[in-house]
Formats: structure tokens, sequence, C-alpha cells
């Protein structure tokens, strides 16, 4: 018997770990190691949204950030989010992700969340949170902010792309948040010919911090490059 498709996201997450090596200064967060109500709540999420075997739209961040996805385990959900709009709570952990109000005003305006997440996955091609250590303490880094990074986790990042596309996701054109993030995953895709199109939107954080007056104009690009 088939699995469904919130079985296989959720046994892609519970074997999820980086092992490789990484430059000095830079972490690894897994959410599901660290905390055991993350990996109840994702799986209740995808129990919700993706029990089901449809063909999706694959939405492709960066890597996650330890107050959205590195609590929840739900890629741009933060607790806020997770609980009024998902209707599932966490215990744990209250947290606030600038990147997940955008995406859930654009839902929202979508259709509501049934609809999106029925039509939509997002994921990132590295799923783990990355912080880098500096003088002032821990800080959210993204995987493309150090060459050495990057190298180090590239084949990890196209394993973890292949296991997205084999989710039944549609390889005819996929939607990347964030222009430098499309400059490396166009490299990844060169290499490993994953996806054979890919359309570039800004990334939710950019718009939340320097273009929330304009905001709407995003939302409405999002929705008419996601559902054309």
């Amino acid at each position: 018997m088939n699995k469904t498709f919130a079985e296989q996201v959720i046994t892609f997450n519970e074997h999820l770990t980086y092992s490789g090596e990484l430059p000095e200064g830079f972490v690894v967060l897994n959410p599901y190691l660290d905390n055991p109500e993350t990996m109840e709540v994702m799986q209740k999420f995808y129990h919700k949204y993706y029990n089901d075997s449809h063909k999706r739209k694959f939405i492709i961040g960066i890597n996650p950030s330890r107050y959205g996805a590195g609590v929840t385990g739900v890629p741009f959900t933060d607790t806020k989010r997770l609980e009024a709009v998902c209707g599932i709570k966490m215990e744990s952990a209250r947290t606030h992700e600038v990147s997940s109000v955008f995406i859930y005003d654009m839902i929202e305006d979508y259709g509501g969340a049934d609809i999106f997440y029925k039509e939509m996955y997002i994921n990132s091609p590295f799923p783990l949170a990355i912080v880098k250590k500096t003088k002032k303490g821990w800080v959210n880094a993204n995987y493309y902010d150090d060459k050495k990074l990057f190298e180090a986790v590239k084949d990890f990042m196209i394993d973890s792309l292949k296991k997205h596309m084999s989710l039944n996701l549609d390889p005819s054109e996929v939607f990347i948040l964030g222009k430098k993030n499309a400059d490396f995953i166009s490299t990844l895709n060169k290499e490993a010919k994953l996806f054979d199109r890919m359309t570039v939107l800004e990334h939710p954080r950019y718009i939340q911090q320097y273009k929330s007056k304009e905001k709407q104009l995003y939302i409405d690009k999002y929705i008419l490059a996601l559902k054309k």
C-alpha cells in the first residue's frame, strides 16, 4: 500500500539528521531531536493537511529559522500561527517569526490553509536550522552566508531536494523564495537536474522587513504565480 504524502514527509523528518562537517562557528539545530513535542506537532500538521496522495507544487525556502520551523518543525510556521490558523497548540514553546506572518497572510488570501496546503508543499534544501556564533551570541545563518558552509552542506542539500521531489511534487516548475537562494539552487539544479523551471519570489523576511508598505502587492504576486 502506497504511503500518503503525510506519511512520507513524516518519515523524512523522523530520519532527518546532519552529521557532516561544518566550518568553525556554525552549528546545525535539529528540532526533532532537541524537543520531543516538535515531532508531535509536526506529525499532527502533516496528518491534518497532507493525508492524501495529491501532486503538489514545491515552494523552496532557504533553511529554517530557529524561531519558525526550527521550533515547530513546520516550514514558515511559528507557534502563534500553528495554533491560531492550524489549530495545533505547542505547549513547550512560544515563538513569533516574521516570515511566518507574511506566509500566513498570503495563505489567507489564497483561500485558507486547507486549500493552500492541498496544492502546495513548502520546505528547504537544507531543512534544519543553522546558527552562527558571534560576539553577541548565536544568530540565524543561511546556508549560503559562508562559502565553506555551502560547500560543506551542498551534497546534503542535493540529497534533501531529491527526497523532497520524490514526494509527488510537480517537477515542471518550482517556486524559490529569495533571489540569492535562487542563484544557489540554480547551481544545484544544473548538477542534479531536479526540476525544469524556477520562478523566483521575494523572500517573506525581506518583504516584512523592507517592503511592508507594499505587502499586499507581494501577496498578490505570490498568488498570481502559484495559481497560474
